[in-house]
């Protein structure tokens, strides 16, 4: 889709798929599971268990498999978690800009979105948190915030800190907590992911993971869904047939990712790193109007064009006329308009070329 969505002359630098070359433990995964024929159901704790060990090492928590439950994707987890603990016509709050599923998702399944946007630095702001919170329960509904951890599009990682008051707010207002971890293998050198769960205050929240974003697998569905303590329950009232949807070869490319693919996605946040600041420099010296602040996850940045005096949405200009496709902003709610979201995870020739043509488009 990256590559087919727009004609031969224009960059792609728009959806959220790496271009890098498949990690050799995946690839021979699924091709053994191709050569046995093994193309049926999934089955067993493969990819929990990989998960787990993944989660000890990288993050030093510890993912318990009774926990856990297998569902397709990410956002169609998030969906199912919301279903367990909201019904038609209630709250989910998020926190805009934020990715855009998160609108259609929500709305799809009959709740309301209620934002509490970021602050001027991109990061959580618990005044705004918690008058949304106060607003989503009001009446005496049922509540839930859908938190994006670390955040797409600004690629920031919440603190430790900032997890504990969101948690603090959430137990005094009565909301549960839903978070997207999917972006959380690829936090950056310089940062580090606090699993929400592994906080105190997570006990009764649910965290959607998945290998991805991380190991570049969005054509190969499965997902975790994983508990806290006091959600087991929860979780355990789950429909059967949820478990359905994975893709068994992608349960297979998962679980290899997270067990054997350390060394590769090492690699990956090495040139990433490089990337961020190769993106600062080239729009510096061309763009020097944007404003950008390098992420600390994820593969994107999130570009604030206001000061080009190109309108609401600058991605309009920059494909008709520099040929590059990023993202509007203004699809991530409120606070994107004027903004843009880059994919910086191409070769630095490409992100190169990217930067000449939005500056020529000018």
């Amino acid at each position: 889709m990256k590559w087919r969505a727009y004609p031969d002359d224009v960059l792609p630098l728009w959806v959220a798929e790496m271009d890098v070359p498949l990690a050799e433990p995946v690839s021979r995964a699924v091709t053994e599971a191709l050569a046995l024929g093994d193309t049926g159901y999934p089955t067993g704790g493969v990819y929990a268990e990989a998960l787990d060990a993944f989660a000890r090492r990288r993050w030093g928590w510890a993912v318990p498999r009774e926990r856990t439950a297998i569902v397709p994707d990410v956002m169609l987890g998030i969906v199912e978690m919301l279903k367990l603990v909201t019904g038609p016509g209630d709250a989910v709050v998020i926190n805009s800009p934020v990715y855009p599923p998160f609108y259609a998702f929500v709305r799809n399944l009959d709740r309301r979105v209620v934002e509490a946007p970021l602050g001027p630095e991109g990061r959580l702001d618990p005044a705004t948190i918690e008058e949304a919170f106060r607003g989503a329960v009001a009446g005496g509904r049922r509540a839930a915030f859908l938190l994006c951890s670390p955040h797409n599009p600004t690629g920031t990682v919440h603190t430790a800190e900032e997890l504990t008051t969101v948690a603090e707010l959430a137990a005094r207002h009565g909301l549960r907590v839903v978070v997207d971890e999917i972006h959380a293998p690829l936090t950056l050198p310089g940062a580090s992911h606090v699993p929400y769960l592994s906080l105190p205050g997570g006990a009764a929240a649910f965290s959607l993971m998945s290998a991805s974003k991380g190991w570049n697998l969005a054509g190969l569905k499965a997902a975790l869904a994983v508990a806290g303590p006091d959600a087991a329950a929860d979780l355990a009232r789950l429909p059967e047939e949820v478990s359905h949807g994975p893709s068994h070869l992608g349960v297979i490319a998962h679980a290899a990712a997270l067990r054997e693919g350390g060394e590769w996605l090492d690699e990956v946040l090495r040139g990433l790193d490089e990337n961020r600041a190769l993106l600062a420099g080239l729009l510096a010296d061309q763009l020097p109007a944007v404003r950008y602040r390098q992420p600390e996850a994820t593969y994107l940045a999130w570009l604030d064009c206001r000061g080009l005096g190109l309108g609401a949405d600058p991605a309009e200009t920059f494909l008709a006329r520099g040929r590059v496709a990023v993202v509007p902003g203004h699809q991530f709610g409120t606070g994107g308009a004027g903004h843009v979201r880059l994919n910086l995870a191409a070769s630095p020739e490409v992100l190169a070329e990217a930067v000449r043509r939005m500056a020529a488009s000018l």
